[in-house]
């Protein structure tokens, strides 16, 4: 059997969230708890088995395999039709690492590996599981948000490398 060649495709990373605490904890309707720092980040530092450096999963051990989360931002777009929003939701509002245009996040499967390079070289994730949406999603979106991201909400992954990545054009590799 021939081994896969791997593809190589332009892609974007539009937001990166580094959060040292949760925010939706408690009841929906008591509202998310403030962040105490910003959590939009124009680059996160990735470090290997780890996570993001500052965000509240790093070297948590129950976390390893589900430290950092990939999302395509394409769901939140197919939010706006559907819930009969005026405009897409922020991408930070659904509290993912890292979110992509450009890439179904949610066709990998368990144990893929693909890599993201926005320039200072390539850092490699391997997918592990479905990061499903919550309850949250209807109070900080909107009614029915919740159901529409279902099956559409990333994936927690693992980094493999050390690195660096940034907001902008990214080259993924999978």
């Amino acid at each position: 059997m021939a081994a896969r060649r791997p593809l190589s495709t332009s892609a974007e990373i539009v937001a990166l969230h580094v959060s040292p605490v949760h925010a939706y904890e408690g009841r929906p309707a008591d509202g998310p708890r403030p962040d105490p720092v910003p959590v939009s980040r124009d680059h996160v530092v990735v470090r290997a088995g780890l996570g993001l450096v500052g965000d509240r999963y790093f070297n948590h051990a129950a976390h390893r395999s589900a430290a950092v989360t990939v999302f395509a931002v394409e769901a939140l777009d197919g939010l706006t039709g559907s819930l009969g929003l005026t405009a897409a939701p922020d991408p930070l509002v659904v509290r993912r690492n890292i979110v992509l245009r450009g890439f179904d996040v949610d066709g990998l499967a368990r144990h893929d590996v693909f890599s993201l390079d926005s320039g200072d070289g390539p850092v490699r994730f391997e997918a592990h599981r479905p990061a499903n949406p919550c309850a949250w999603m209807n109070t900080v979106i909107a009614s029915g948000a919740f159901k529409a991201l279902r099956g559409r909400g990333g994936v927690r992954c693992v980094p493999l490398d050390d690195g660096l990545l940034r907001l902008g054009s990214v080259t993924l590799v999978r």
